[in-house]
């Protein structure tokens, strides 16, 4: 695990300096890049960064990728592992073959920013109160027929607005925003992988950590070295059957599955969300063998929240999920000994709280995204001097 420091109940910790509630007022009333929450995403210069002068400030090459014969490149990116010609893509669509040497086309293009609370993401173990500078670029490497961020996610670069956000500039919003973190989010980071390992070398540089939110869908070889660069990762565990992943993700559940246990094996400090969607991923079955499986193969501490699904993009045709079945799955969570389950997408349940395993009192006191008291103190609980498993302080 990371480190872990005390923080001011109410109040967290950058460099030294609080973030208090006024200062997350300012920034939560910043104006956005991008609608983030879905709709229309058109980035625009409310953070100063500036068009692009042409299409060359985006492109870098590509890492992790093996040339093959006839100019051929076979990608080791992702477990897809596409064989592409020259002058066509990859999956993703942000990646292109030019001659056998394969590139990114998306190094610093970003269509999406804004400075959010970290329990948006969410991330409720690593530095609570705390904002995140949160960016994204076009493009996916799976398909969820329930994504809410489509408009950006399921197109080519440059099919959407952009502009140009080199790390060195992302590093010093953060900064000037008060930011103890910069989010790899909204979209999938994996695909932005060059710019967002170069984002995060930025970001340390100047005293500001890097969080990544993923649906996990990572080779081996890439998943490791992201370790060894960021300070935290939320995987979106879609579902807990490979059907779900073939028929509503076009992907594969095994290599999350894979990809969340070298997180463990390497001390990453990681959190998984599980979107319930009824009908679709909300058995009492799929519950218990998800719960069965982070126990066993994960550990007791790693944070699951199951959160509530709304209607979106090519999954209209079902309702938010039934508050029930949330509750369901995470007594069904609680009962295999669980430490730390959440509901989310339902501001002001008491489950959104984050509490001892040991005393069972609330030590994170949360309503939606704003964070009360925090009764932690050198990563312990104040009450009974428990360890709560997390990133407490910088």
């Amino acid at each position: 695990m990371k480190s872990k420091a005390s923080l001011t109940p109410g109040s967290s910790s950058l460099g030294g300096t609080a973030v208090d509630r006024r200062a997350f007022l300012n920034a939560a009333a910043l104006p956005c890049l991008a609608a983030c929450a879905g709709g229309v995403l058109s980035p625009g210069s409310a953070y100063g960064l500036p068009s692009a002068e042409s299409d060359s400030q985006f492109i870098a090459e590509a890492k992790f990728y093996e040339k093959l014969p006839y100019k051929k490149i076979k990608c080791k990116l992702c477990p897809r592992e596409c064989v592409i010609d020259d002058r066509e893509r990859g999956y993703c669509g942000v990646r292109e073959n030019r001659g056998g040497t394969y590139y990114t086309l998306v190094h610093s293009r970003v269509v999406a920013a804004h400075v959010d609370p970290i329990e948006k993401k969410p991330l409720f173990h690593f530095l609570p109160g705390t904002l995140a500078f949160s960016i994204a670029t076009a493009g996916c490497n799976v398909n969820c027929k329930m994504c809410q961020n489509w408009d950006i996610s399921q197109i080519r670069p440059e099919q959407v607005r952009s502009t140009y956000a080199p790390p060195e500039k992302v590093a010093a919003l953060a900064r000037e925003y008060q930011c103890a973190s910069i989010a790899y989010t909204y979209s999938e980071p994996i695909i932005f992988y060059e710019y967002m390992m170069d984002t995060a070398a930025a970001g340390h540089g100047q005293g500001v950590k890097s969080v990544v939110i993923t649906g996990g869908y990572i080779a081996a070889e890439p998943l490791k070295k992201l370790c060894a660069s960021v300070d935290a990762i939320k995987v979106d565990l879609k579902a807990f059957s490979e059907k779900f992943y073939k028929e509503v993700v076009n992907g594969e559940l095994k290599p999350v599955l894979d990809a969340l246990v070298t997180l463990r094996k390497l001390g990453m400090w990681s959190e998984i969300v599980y979107l319930v969607v009824p009908t679709l991923n909300d058995s009492e079955a799929e519950f218990k063998g998800l719960a069965r499986w982070v126990k066993s193969d994960l550990g007791l501490d790693v944070p699951v929240h199951f959160t509530r699904f709304h209607p979106e993009y090519l999954l209209k045709n079902l309702p938010p999920t039934p508050l029930e079945t949330l509750e369901r799955a995470k007594a069904i969570a609680d009962a295999e000994g669980l430490h730390y389950v959440y509901i989310g997408n339902v501001p002001g349940h008491p489950a959104e709280n984050t509490y001892c395993p040991k005393c069972h009192k609330v030590v994170v006191e949360r309503v939606g995204y704003t964070v009360g008291g925090v009764h932690i103190h050198k990563g312990k609980c104040k009450y009974c001097q428990q360890l709560i498993a997390g990133v407490w302080g910088s």
